[in-house]
Parts: structure tokens; C-alpha cells; sequence
């Protein structure tokens, strides 16, 4: 047995158990127990911290799902031996933006615990279908997420999707037809793009996307909605102010536009802005998904109707292309929104962000780029009319996701600039360096672009 170790509850906030069972995993890293080592038995800790034997098991069992004990009877519980190490999987820009890891494996163990705790449930509820548009519960939850978020909402006005993209393409075949305009920036997200093709929408790129571009567009076409991603748009990383959203919603009045909301990085604003679902309910889609706020690995997405009658049309539509968001994922997300991991979560990933954006901005210097910091990538217009497809060709070598404008562009203009994605999986050194390639090559006299070997 080991000798004299006690976790120590001071030094960790949020539930006891929680913070027995991080002090195991930190005492294991920092190798004070060892495999193999006896842990104290359960009722000798509960007394000498003074606190209920229930805590002290939940605590173990909490540490067992993570792998970092084993129980043998009545021998007690030891110290786990290392998993062995799965081979890497490749490295693939697969051109997505994506969420950079948390530190400290804090998401991993959030998965790990909710899962374990899920399908020890009764009944293994969270392994069977869904309802069309979501359990009563991942409802409710999406509905106080939301109105948290400043969009005052119940639970029969919201669905559960398969992700942002399910709904979307939910959204455009629920609310309009073949040949129908919809306004949208110069550039847009290319999942919305290829929706829009392959259901023959018109799109309307906007000089400006604001009011008085939507309003003038309305005066001279034939608008049908608007798309929008309101906060830290992808590609250029803009963001609404408030008084441009309830601008845009008093024009979506006047002229019977639809407005779909694609809020997908809104989630990770510290002080978020009310949609312009808030200024218009009435007429607007206004979709929040959590693959952008946390991991790709969470296909879930909630959806705010403009109407009851809606959401049931909503609901058929999303039902007809994936069935239902994952049942485990749906599940997990409303456990995490109702215990507080979400907020946590968020609060980490925004840390992680801040230092990201950090360091972008030290590395790239004077180097002009548009950039949120509460979002993982940045807009870089290439000085010098430096070709785009070139600089992303270059970067490929080096781990970093550099997606030319072209890719985002309603119509080409010929516009040379790149979205850079601090996100996935790369380690924060390994990112340094590519940011100190990518200055390399932008600030460099143009046509001495050799390849580094």
C-alpha cells in the first residue's frame, strides 16, 4: 500500500470526487504512485478528510473509468498500468475548421466520465432511437442553451440535429424552392455553398453585409432569405454588432425575408451579442452547433424554429437525411449543458484560443490579418497580389490549414487572401513554427518563394 498519500482538496474547485480524482490523475503523472501501488482503502480516506464514504467511491469509480485504477476485490483498488499507445493516425488537412485540443485532457476525461456514467444508466436508454427532432430532454436542453445565449426559447420551438450541416440543409429545403435568391456575403461557408447548388438556389453575394447592402439588394432582385454567420464569419472573422442585427431584422420585416442564422462560433464569445433571431423570431433559423465550440467529434446541433409548425416541419426534413443527431452525443451534450462541464469546457477552449491568437499576432508582427480572439482562425490578405494557391501549396508541407479565398467565393473576383486555421490537432510548438513559415513566405520580396527543404 502506499504510504502517507492523501489527495489534496484544496487545491481543486468543483465537486470533491471530481477533485480526489484529478488529484490521483496528477499524482500518477507527476509519478508519486506508481503502477501497481495500493491505493488507501475507501473508508480510511473518507475519515481522515473528514468527508462521506459515498464521495470517496464515486471518486474511485470516477478515476476507474479513466482508466487510472483497477479494483481486485477484496485486495483493493491499485494503480492501472499505461494503456498501450495506438498507432498515430496521419495527419490530414481535410480543409475543415476545426477547434484546437484542450489542454490538460480535459475534454477526454469529460468524454470518458459522461459516457461511463450514461451507459451505466438504466435501461441504456441512450443507445436507442431518437424522435424526429430530438428527445424531450436534448430539447430542453438546447432551449436553455439558447436562451441563455440571449434567444429567449421553449422546448417545442427547438430540434436536435446531426450537426450544423444537417440543419442547414434541413432549413433550405423546409423554407425554400428551386430558382429561389438568397442574399449572402462575398464569401460563405463552402458546406452552405454546395447546399445551395445542389438544391438550385440563386446566391446574391452583398458588397457589404449589412442592412443597407440586404436593403438595396431587395430594391433590384428578387430576395427570398439571408445567410449569415453573425459572429466571427468564415472565412473574414467579422462580427455583427447589435445594432447591425436588429438593422437586418427590421429589413427581413419589410421585405418577408427569411433569415438563416448560422451562429456556428457564437458559443465562444465571453460577452455574446443577441442574434437577430432576437430582433425577428418570427422569421428567422437560427442554428447553433457544438462541433466549432469543442470537438468535430460531437455531431450535435440545436436549431430555433421561427414557429411551433416550424420546428415540426424542421424536425420531418432533418429526420429524412440522418434519421437523428447520435443518441450518446445528444445526451452527452445535455448532461454537460446542465452540469456546468459546457460552461467549463468553453472557458478552457476560449483560454486555449487567446493564447493562440496571441500567438499569431506576435509571430506575423506588422503583417496586416483580420482575426476574432474568440476564434481559431484569421483572414490574411496577400500583399503584392501574391497568388493564394500558391501560399497554400507551400504551407501544405507544414501542418498548418491554409484555404485559399477562391474556395469561399460566391463569384470570382480574383481576390488574393487565405483563411488560416489555428485549430486541430497540432501542439502549440509545432504551430509556432509553422506561423513563423507562413510570415516567411508572405513578407518576403515577392518571386523568392524557393521551397524550404
Amino acid at each position: 500500500m502506499t504510504d502517507g498519500w492523501l489527495p489534496d482538496l484544496a487545491r481543486g474547485g468543483g465537486a470533491k470526487y471530481q477533485a480526489i480524482a484529478d488529484a490521483l490523475d496528477a499524482a500518477i503523472a507527476r509519478g508519486q504512485l506508481r503502477q501497481g501501488d495500493r491505493l488507501p482503502p475507501q473508508r480510511e480516506v473518507a475519515a481522515q478528510l473528514g468527508i462521506d464514504l459515498t464521495t470517496v467511491t464515486r471518486a474511485y469509480e470516477t478515476a476507474r473509468s479513466r482508466g487510472l485504477i483497477e479494483a481486485r476485490g477484496r485486495a483493493g483498488s491499485f494503480v492501472a498500468g499505461p494503456p498501450p499507445d495506438p498507432a498515430p493516425p496521419p495527419s490530414i488537412d481535410t480543409g475543415m475548421n476545426m477547434p484546437p485540443e484542450i489542454p490538460d485532457g480535459l475534454l477526454r476525461r469529460a468524454i470518458t466520465e459522461s459516457s461511463a456514467a450514461l451507459l451505466a444508466g438504466a435501461g441504456m436508454t441512450w443507445l436507442h432511437y431518437s424522435p424526429a427532432g430530438g428527445a424531450p430532454q436534448d430539447r430542453a436542453a438546447g432551449a436553455r442553451l439558447l436562451s441563455a445565449r440571449g434567444l429567449p426559447s421553449a422546448e417545442e420551438e427547438v430540434i436536435v440535429t446531426a450537426g450544423g450541416q444537417n440543419a442547414l440543409h434541413a432549413i433550405l429545403s423546409t423554407g425554400l424552392r428551386a430558382g429561389d435568391t438568397v442574399a449572402c456575403g462575398r464569401f460563405v461557408y463552402p458546406g452552405f455553398r454546395a447546399l445551395a447548388a445542389r438544391l438550385g438556389l440563386k446566391l446574391l453575394p452583398l458588397a457589404t453585409l449589412d442592412a443597407a447592402a440586404l436593403e438595396e439588394a431587395c430594391g433590384t432582385a428578387a430576395v427570398r432569405a439571408l445567410y449569415v454567420v453573425p459572429t466571427n464569419d468564415n472565412p473574414t472573422t467579422v462580427t455583427l454588432s447589435e445594432s447591425e442585427r436588429a438593422a437586418i431584422a427590421l429589413v427581413a420585416r419589410r421585405h418577408d425575408l427569411q433569415v438563416i442564422e448560422d451562429d456556428a462560433y457564437g458559443l465562444l464569445a465571453r460577452d455574446p451579442i443577441r442574434p437577430i433571431a432576437a430582433f425577428a423570431p418570427e422569421r428567422c433559423w437560427y442554428v447553433a452547433s457544438l462541433s466549432k465550440i469543442l470537438t468535430p467529434a460531437l455531431r450535435v446541433a440545436y436549431v430555433r424554429a421561427p414557429s411551433v409548425a416550424g420546428a415540426l416541419r424542421l424536425a420531418a426534413d432533418a429526420h429524412e437525411t440522418a434519421i437523428m443527431a447520435p443518441p450518446l452525443n445528444a445526451a452527452m451534450a445535455s448532461r454537460w449543458i446542465g452540469d456546468g462541464m459546457f460552461d467549463r469546457l468553453v472557458t478552457a477552449m476560449r483560454a486555449e484560443i487567446a493564447w493562440r491568437q496571441d500567438l499569431a499576432d506576435g509571430v506575423l508582427g506588422d503583417v496586416a490579418h483580420q482575426r476574432s480572439m474568440e476564434g481559431y482562425h484569421f483572414w490574411l490578405p496577400l500583399p503584392d497580389q501574391r497568388a493564394a494557391d500558391d501560399l497554400v501549396v507551400a504551407m501544405r508541407q507544414h501542418g498548418l490549414s491554409v484555404i485559399a479565398a477562391a474556395s469561399f467565393a460566391v463569384t470570382s473576383d480574383g481576390e488574393q487572401a487565405v483563411r488560416v486555421s489555428l485549430g486541430g490537432p497540432g501542439d502549440r510548438e509545432r504551430l509556432a513554427r509553422a506561423l513563423r513559415i507562413l510570415h516567411g513566405y508572405v513578407s518576403q520580396p515577392i518571386g523568392k518563394a524557393a521551397a524550404l527543404i
